[in-house]
């Protein structure tokens, strides 16, 4: 199978392209990756020299671009997007473009190279806040973020792509994730770094907003499982089975950096913060047999001794952030 993978620098993609390039023999990959402030081409690095790899520096709503590197692939599994909530309320306009136009201009490339499958990869964040129960993939989107409703657009016209032209379209939603490589600006490795380097974290509010938290490689697994058996034009949930507040989580990275809570700073609330996400999970169980592998325990341990010996890897992705 020849697959091209959007935002393959990025943290979920790279971890996507390692994972099938070291199980899969017959797979071949090229990764389109702009390469911006998050991406990070040496994330890449371990499957650099296989064969079977290849990478194309480009932007994905670059018509001429994505139609040169689409040629050829029987498959497009789509990752690239801006995904910074914060971001996004300071400025909407690039998630519009990279996350809505960016998905349009593939979407047309896979149709015109009679590309054989389309999975696009979104986020729970699309259906909004839930107070009690889980979604299912019927559930009504209720974005409340920029981010999220640009995710939420992309969704609908991939899904429209199948319905209109026959595209062989499946979406996947994952809850929050988690893991090695993950850019430092998101909660577990800021409050990770952080905590190392003795410097305060930032919790929002009261810190009861609930999350479920999905460790990467369970989540590219399941992925990989929709890729080859998802039935086209449907919509998986993705998820950890972990459900806790982020005052929880908190405690759990302070524990497990040795700090106390004096190191924690309450900020104010984040505008239009969802007070908890949560996703039935029952359809890829059933249908594909999914289930997670990795303990939110075991995961987050993993995640912090990572980062304490990956400081060279993370420390000039942080200063990078903070002069975009």
């Amino acid at each position: 199978m020849r697959i091209l993978i959007t935002g393959g620098a990025g943290f979920i993609g790279s971890e996507f392209v390692r994972s099938m390039l070291s199980a899969d023999i017959d797979c071949r990959i090229t990764v389109l990756d702009q390469i911006t402030y998050s991406g990070v081409e040496e994330n890449l690095a371990p499957v650099a020299h296989l064969p079977a790899y290849t990478f194309v520096r480009g932007d994905i709503c670059d018509r001429d671009t994505v139609d040169a590197v689409t040629a050829g692939h029987d498959a497009i599994v789509h990752f690239a997007a801006e995904s910074h909530v914060d971001r996004s309320i300071e400025g909407a306009v690039p998630f519009v473009r990279t996350n809505v136009v960016g998905t349009q201009v593939l979407l047309d490339a896979a149709r015109r190279h009679g590309v054989g499958r389309f999975a696009h990869v979104s986020t729970d964040e699309v259906y909004g806040s839930i107070d009690v129960g889980s979604w299912t993939e019927k559930s009504p989107l209720a974005p409340t973020s920029p981010y999220s409703a640009s995710k939420a657009g992309s969704d609908l016209l991939a899904l429209a792509c199948h319905r209109t032209h026959g595209l062989d379209v499946v979406v996947t939603r994952c809850s929050n994730n988690y893991g090695h490589h993950q850019f430092p600006e998101k909660v577990i490795p800021l409050f990770i770094t952080q905590l190392i380097d003795g410097q305060k974290v930032p919790l929002y509010g009261d810190g009861a907003n609930v999350r479920d938290w999905l460790h990467v490689s369970d989540h590219c697994r399941a992925i990989e499982l929709v890729l080859r058996g998802g039935r086209a034009g449907e919509v998986y949930h993705i998820g950890g089975g972990t459900e806790i507040t982020n005052k929880e989580l908190t405690g759990m990275l302070l524990e497990a950096t040795g700090r106390g809570w004096e190191m924690v700073q309450q900020v104010p609330d984040r505008r239009g913060h969802d007070r908890r996400y949560s996703l039935d999970i029952t359809k890829i169980q059933e249908e594909l047999g999914y289930r997670p592998r990795i303990s939110f325990a075991e995961g987050l341990a993993a995640t912090v001794d990572w980062y304490r010996e990956n400081r060279a890897w993370w420390e000039p992705l942080k200063a990078r952030a903070a002069l975009s």
